[in-house]
C-alpha cells in the first residue's frame, strides 16, 4: 500500500484528527469530503497529482485553510468557491487545462497563486483588487498582456510571466513600488540575441561519466561528473547540469541554457565550459567548472510562510568585513549582466553560492531574460529592479550582523535603503554600487 493511499484509508478511518497538512496524491476523480471532518485545524490541503476537475461547492467550511495545491489535476477553470474562503492566501493550480480564470474566483487577500503551465489567454481585472498579492506564477500560458487594473497590486514582489506571448513589457508594470523580480523570457519581447564570438564548444556525453547528484532545480539536475576529452588525459572534474525540457515556474530551459551562454565570463559566475552533445536520450545541458566544495549556498529559498523572502540557517551570523565581500562581488556581477542587456530575474541568495573566508557566485539562469530590443542605455527600468533584488538581499545579511562596531555600518545601511526606494527611477545603478562599496573597503 503506497503512502497516499494509507493516507486515504486513514482520512476515511477518521484516523487524521488535528493535523494542520494533509498530502493525497491517489488519482482522486473527487473531492473526499472525509476532509470536512479536519476542517478546525486543516492548514494546507495539498491534492495535487490527482484527476480532479472540481472542488465541492462548500469548500469554505474548511475555516482554517490558508494553503491549497491542485497541480496536476484537470481543472478547466480556475474554481470561483475560492474567493469564499475566509482565510486563503496561497493558491496553486500549475499543469492543469485551465483557459479560464473568473474574477469571482479572485479573492483580494491572496498572497501567492500559481496559474503556471495552464491555457491562460487572459486575466481578469479583479486580481488588480489583491493590494496583498505578493507572488504571482504565469508562466507558461497564452498572455499577451496583462490588465491595467494590476497598477493596484502594489505588494507585488515577484512575476512570472515567461514562455507567453508578450510582444512588449507595460511601463506601469515597472513602476510598481515593489516589484522586485521578475521573470519574462521566451516571450517575442525578450527574444535571445544571436550568438556573438567565439562558439561554445560541444562536448560529447561519451566524454563524461556522470557521478553524484548534487542538487535538483525546476528546471533541471546538477550532478558531479568526470570529463576526459581523451585517453590520453588525466581528465578533470566538473559539474553537468541536465536541463528536464519542460515548461518550469521561470520559463523554458532553452532561455536559460542561451543566458549562461551570453554571461560570459565574470569572477562571480560560475561560467559555462562547453554545451552538453549526443545525451542518449536528447537532453540538454551545460557543462560548468566544478566549485570548490568549500562553497555553500548563502541561504535556503523562501517557504510557504516567508512567500517571497530567503530561510537562514538558525543562528546564522556575518561579520561587516564579509557583507562587505559579498555585497561588492555581486553588485559587480548585477553591472556585468545588466551591460550584457540580461536581466537575472532570480537575484536571491539561495542562488548564490559563498565561502566563509571569501568569494561567491551568482547561479541559476532559469529566471533570466533578455532586455527588449528597443530599451535605450539611458533607461534602465530593469536594471532598477535588480537592484531593488540586491538591496533586499544586502537588508537580510544586514540584519544577520555579528555584534560588532564598524563606523562602515550606517553608510552600508543608507546604501541598502536607496536600493529599496518606492520610486525605481531614484534607485542607484550597479555602476554606482560598486563604486560606492569599494569606497567603504573591506
Amino acid at each position: 500500500m503506497t503512502t497516499t493511499t494509507a493516507t486515504l484509508a486513514a482520512l476515511r478511518c477518521g484516523q487524521l484528527q488535528g493535523i494542520r497538512r494533509l498530502d493525497l496524491a491517489c488519482d482522486l476523480q473527487e473531492f473526499p469530503r472525509e476532509i470536512f471532518a479536519l476542517a478546525d485545524t486543516l492548514e494546507v490541503l495539498n491534492l495535487s497529482g490527482n484527476a480532479l476537475s472540481t472542488l465541492p461547492d462548500d469548500l469554505s467550511r474548511l475555516h482554517q485553510l490558508r494553503v491549497l495545491f491542485c497541480s496536476e489535476n484537470r481543472f478547466t477553470q480556475l474554481p470561483e468557491v475560492l474567493s469564499s474562503c475566509a482565510q486563503l492566501e496561497m493558491v496553486g493550480f500549475k499543469a492543469n487545462r485551465i483557459r479560464e480564470v473568473a474574477a469571482a474566483a479572485i479573492s483580494p487577500d491572496l498572497r501567492w497563486l500559481i496559474l503556471t503551465d495552464n491555457r491562460i489567454a487572459a486575466l481578469p481585472d479583479a486580481i488588480g483588487n489583491c493590494a496583498r498579492l505578493q507572488k504571482l506564477m504565469l508562466a507558461g500560458n497564452q498572455l499577451s498582456e496583462l490588465p491595467e487594473a494590476m497598477r493596484g497590486c502594489i505588494g507585488l514582489e515577484l512575476l512570472r510571466i515567461s514562455a507567453n506571448r508578450f510582444e512588449s513589457v507595460p511601463e506601469w508594470l515597472l513602476q510598481l513600488p515593489r516589484l522586485t523580480w521578475l521573470a519574462f523570457g521566451g516571450n517575442p519581447v525578450s527574444a535571445a540575441p544571436p550568438a556573438a564570438g567565439q562558439a561554445v564548444p560541444q562536448l560529447p556525453w561519451e566524454e563524461l561519466v556522470l557521478g553524484e547528484q548534487l542538487g535538483e532545480g525546476a528546471s533541471g539536475v546538477i550532478h558531479k561528473a568526470h570529463w576526459q576529452p581523451s585517453p590520453q588525459e588525466a581528465g578533470q572534474p566538473v559539474a553537468v547540469k541536465l536541463f528536464k525540457g519542460a515548461v518550469t515556474s521561470d520559463g523554458f530551459a532553452t532561455e536559460e541554457m542561451a543566458a549562461c551562454l551570453a554571461a560570459g565570463n565574470h569572477p562571480h559566475l560560475i561560467g559555462v565550459i562547453g554545451v552538453l552533445s549526443g545525451h542518449p536520450a536528447g537532453s540538454s545541458g551545460l557543462v560548468m567548472p566544478w566549485v570548490d566544495p568549500g562553497f555553500r549556498n548563502l541561504a535556503g529559498p523562501p517557504s510557504l510562510e516567508t512567500c517571497t523572502r530567503d530561510v537562514y540557517r538558525d543562528g546564522q551570523r556575518f561579520a561587516i568585513a564579509m557583507v562587505l565581500d559579498l555585497a561588492k562581488g555581486l553588485a559587480a556581477v548585477g553591472e556585468h549582466l545588466h551591460a550584457r542587456g540580461i536581466s537575472h530575474g532570480d537575484f536571491y541568495a539561495h542562488n548564490v553560492l559563498y565561502r566563509p573566508e571569501g568569494g561567491c557566485y551568482l547561479g541559476d539562469f532559469g529566471a533570466a531574460s533578455f532586455y527588449p530590443p528597443q530599451t535605450s542605455g539611458d533607461t534602465h527600468p530593469f536594471e532598477a529592479l535588480e537592484v531593488r533584488a540586491f538591496g533586499c538581499l544586502l537588508g537580510e545579511l544586514l540584519e544577520r550582523l555579528e555584534p560588532e562596531t564598524d563606523e562602515r555600518l550606517p553608510s552600508l545601511e543608507a546604501l541598502q535603503r536607496r536600493c529599496l526606494a518606492p520610486v525605481a527611477a531614484s534607485r542607484p545603478r550597479f555602476a554606482e554600487l560598486v563604486a560606492m562599496l569599494e569606497s567603504l573597503g573591506a
